[in-house]
């Protein structure tokens, strides 16, 4: 006769040990994943006031935790998978996409971030915010030497987002990202036209007055 009770109890020992195992995983990847956010975050506060070295440093740690997520949840791909750590890898690459395009360098690849593409092409798209916020700021200081590059940079970079024709459950809603990148970039193409005008129309002021004392 089969002794089902055993059985049963074999099942459920089994079933908590593999739980328990799943859940240390998952919270240890979760801590990671705030980790990443908030040093991707911080990275980017400080390359928008110039301390460039001081960004490089987080994001070196911020790799180390996007390796440390892979390598903690290769046995558990459905907790790597479940959504945060996407997440962790988007702002990752934003930062990192950010980094690069202002100190005129290649955007890294997915390969060299060691993140997936659906969160990589997102994070390249949100990339678009901090470099509008970036355009701005050297409007402010009059700084237009670089400012129509970043603007193409910024476009580009849309382009190849509507270029990515995928249902949003593979894309991980990667049209929304290129809708906002796209509103993005036409302001930021309306706020630096006005700028230029009106920069024009200031030079234009100032000859006219040179010529008529």
């Amino acid at each position: 006769m089969v002794d089902y009770q055993r059985q049963l109890e074999q099942i459920s020992q089994k079933a908590i040990a593999l739980f328990d195992e799943k859940e240390k995983a998952r919270e240890h990847s979760l801590s990671l994943h705030r980790q990443i956010i908030k040093l991707s975050g911080n990275a980017i506060k400080l390359m928008h006031r110039g301390e460039f070295e001081e960004a490089d440093k987080l994001l070196a740690q911020a790799q180390a935790f996007i390796e440390s997520l892979s390598s903690l949840l290769h046995t558990h791909p459905d907790v790597f998978y479940g959504g945060f750590v996407q997440n962790a890898q988007k702002e990752y690459t934003e930062a990192r996409s950010f980094q690069a395009i202002i100190l005129s360098k290649p955007i890294p690849s997915m390969e060299e971030l060691k993140v997936d593409i659906a969160p990589y092409l997102n994070g390249l798209g949100e990339a678009i915010g901090e470099l509008r916020r970036y355009v701005l700021d050297s409007l402010r200081n009059g700084n237009f030497e670089t400012i129509e590059n970043t603007l193409q940079i910024m476009d580009e970079i849309y382009y190849v987002l509507c270029a990515i024709d995928y249902p949003d459950a593979l894309t991980l809603g990667l049209r929304r990202t290129a809708d906002i990148a796209r509103s993005l970039v036409e302001k930021t193409r309306g706020d630096l036209t006005t700028s230029l005008q009106q920069k024009r129309l200031e030079e234009a002021l100032k000859n006219h007055k040179l010529h008529s004392s």
